[in-house]
């Protein structure tokens, strides 16, 4: 069962957080001109673990680094200008603009950013734990409110027989009937990675899902010095990699960058209006403004096109039940 915190607990845990980020954010702005040792260069964000940073240079190299105050959030993902200290690591001056970015609501309700700079978003899912449509469809409405593809991953599929992959497959074909492609990997087969592999080339890539769906493994599986990268990882940052702790990015050698999350029990959406929502749902798209009224939220409404299309069979009943679930909560939020 998990234990729901108070408010003052929130309270409490936000303020140790602000706290922390006050203490890294004068380290970083007490670093003067004169603790630089070289001259600005670009960069990129690989992992950030609370005050703590790890860049990769333009050189390749991986650099732990501080950040300024003034720059806000700086996540997995972002593009950043630094300067290196005389202690051999760095400072983060500036942060190039994002072209998206993928959140989740934090304490308080705002928004948080989880990595920066994405083009695809690939949902892992697993024979075990049981999977789940309506995590799987959230993430899909996310990956289309910031503008980025959409890919289901099934893994471990060396844990069933033939018939148990093709029903396992099954259970998802609707996606692949509205656009979102569908590929099914293993591995610890010879090469069970490939389909995956070829998706991902030329792409900035999320991996997303359950924990326990294995995607840590499945960044191993991928990276030849994945094992040896988290560790270089972790001695920057001062964390462990018993599992993903924060988003983290990596080099493909097939090509491509990867971003592996943090697991989640759910992922709940941030603030949406209806449109928003809407606009999450591709398969929606030719629908949206063909009802009788211009209001409609597409629930019980006489002339409602996506009702209609629904009973036609031409939209997923799955899928509009979870655009109704989640319509609830974006019209109670509208109302607070």
């Amino acid at each position: 069962m998990t234990r729901r915190l108070s408010d003052q607990q929130k309270k409490r845990i936000a303020q140790i957080q602000e706290h922390r980020r006050q203490r890294s954010a004068a380290q970083a702005e007490s670093a003067s001109s004169d603790d630089f040792a070289g001259e600005a260069q670009s960069g990129r964000v690989v992992v950030r673990h609370g005050s703590n940073l790890v860049l990769r240079a333009a050189d390749g190299r991986v650099v732990p680094a501080s950040f300024r105050a003034n720059l806000g959030e700086v996540v997995c993902g972002d593009n950043v200008v630094w300067q290196a200290t005389e202690n051999g690591q760095g400072v983060v001056t500036a942060v190039a603009p994002r072209v998206n970015a993928l959140s989740r609501p934090a304490f308080g309700g705002r928004d948080k950013a989880i990595a920066a700079n994405l083009s695809l978003l690939v949902v892992v899912l697993a024979p075990e734990p049981e999977p789940s449509g309506f995590l799987v469809d959230q993430y899909l409405v996310a990956a289309q409110r910031i503008g980025i593809d959409g890919l289901l991953c099934l893994t471990k599929a060396d844990l069933l027989d033939e018939a148990g992959r093709e029903n396992f497959r099954q259970r998802f074909a609707l996606y692949e009937a509205i656009g979102y492609p569908v590929v099914q990997i293993s591995s610890k087969q010879a090469h069970g990675l490939q389909p995956l592999l070829e998706r991902l080339r030329g792409q900035t890539s999320i991996l997303v899902g359950q924990s326990g769906v294995g995607k840590s493994s499945l960044v191993n599986a991928m990276i030849a010095d994945g094992p040896a990268r988290e560790g270089s990882l972790s001695t920057s940052t001062g964390h462990g990699r018993h599992t993903t702790s924060a988003a983290s990015l990596y080099s493909l050698a097939s090509g491509g960058e990867l971003i592996d999350s943090p697991g989640v029990r759910s992922f709940r959406l941030g603030q949406l209006t209806q449109a928003e929502l809407e606009r999450g749902f591709r398969e929606f798209l030719p629908y949206l403004g063909q009802c009788r009224f211009h209001n409609c939220v597409h629930l019980a409404e006489p002339e409602c096109a996506i009702s209609a299309a629904e009973q036609h069979g031409a939209l997923s009943a799955t899928r509009l039940a979870t655009y109704r679930q989640l319509l609830g909560g974006a019209l109670a939020t509208a109302v607070d």
